[in-house]
């Protein structure tokens, strides 16, 4: 009997219910679809939106919808002087993203921004039916998914045959924490191939721009405890569909650093 097989056996069960609404969280988290080449300093000369339409993603970023969740609201704004992508959920949740592929060589640093209003008051990213987050930078890597576990491997398998996509082999995520202090690592309650790394946490720098500058693959093996694989995807998040919630945020433009090597 084959992983599909297995899974779609599971999911004609009693655990199915919960196993498709991992599936679900999993796709919210971190699905994107097969990168093409691109050089990661494109992303730091592109701005959110194309200016002319006001609330079209520029090509490459777009907004992913979750299939069985309502999207949340992703629009172009000049908030405080700065280019801006304002993301509005209401029990909703859904990303912008964009495929790339960085080799892990070329890895360097990502800087990025955001403006929060207000925390969630009852999320909790450890619980499963409390993973909310006003905000969210999401960064997918390849890596050997012959180290999956039977459950990850299961997973990726069902995903790949209900969506086409395969679960990626990590994803780290990029999260400002109710309570837990900066540098925790809080592995997803479903899967411990998606981890969140407390950038930012407490009520302290609410209501103000708070930009950041982070060393993705120190961030990474301190977060997985190995080197990374090629980066494959990049996005933002806002979510509030687990706590049935209201929340906003804004957020400035996701770049990437490029290694420069020596000729």
């Amino acid at each position: 009997m084959t992983q599909v097989d297995r899974a779609q056996r599971w999911g004609r069960s009693g655990g199915g219910v919960m196993f498709l609404a991992l599936l679900q969280l999993v796709g919210c988290a971190s699905f994107m679809p097969p990168a093409t080449p691109a050089d990661p300093a494109r992303l730091s000369a592109t701005p959110w939106v194309t200016a002319s339409t006001g609330d079209r993603v520029t090509p490459g970023w777009r907004h992913y919808p979750f299939p069985g969740k309502k999207p949340s609201h992703f629009r172009y704004e000049r908030k405080d002087g700065r280019e801006a992508m304002a993301a509005t959920s209401s029990s909703s949740a859904s990303m912008v993203r964009q495929a790339l592929r960085v080799e892990p060589d070329d890895l360097a640093s990502v800087r990025f921004s955001w403006k929060v209003p207000e925390l969630i008051a009852q999320a909790d990213m450890a619980l499963r039916d409390a993973d909310d987050s006003p905000v969210r930078v999401v960064l997918v890597f390849e890596g050997d998914r012959s180290k999956f576990s039977s459950k990850n491997a299961m997973l990726s398998e069902l995903a790949r045959a209900l969506t086409g996509e395969e679960l990626p082999y990590a994803t780290l995520m990029y999260v400002w924490c109710n309570t837990r202090p900066p540098g925790t690592v809080i592995v997803n309650p479903r899967t411990d191939r998606i981890r969140k790394l407390v950038v930012e946490s407490g009520a302290g720098k609410l209501r103000q721009w708070v930009d950041y500058e982070r060393d993705i693959r120190a961030d990474y093996e301190m977060t997985f405890g190995e080197a990374p694989g090629a980066l494959v995807g990049i996005g933002i998040m806002t979510d509030s569909d687990n706590t049935r919630s209201n929340t906003s945020a804004w957020y400035g433009p996701v770049t990437l650093d490029k290694v420069a090597h020596a000729h």
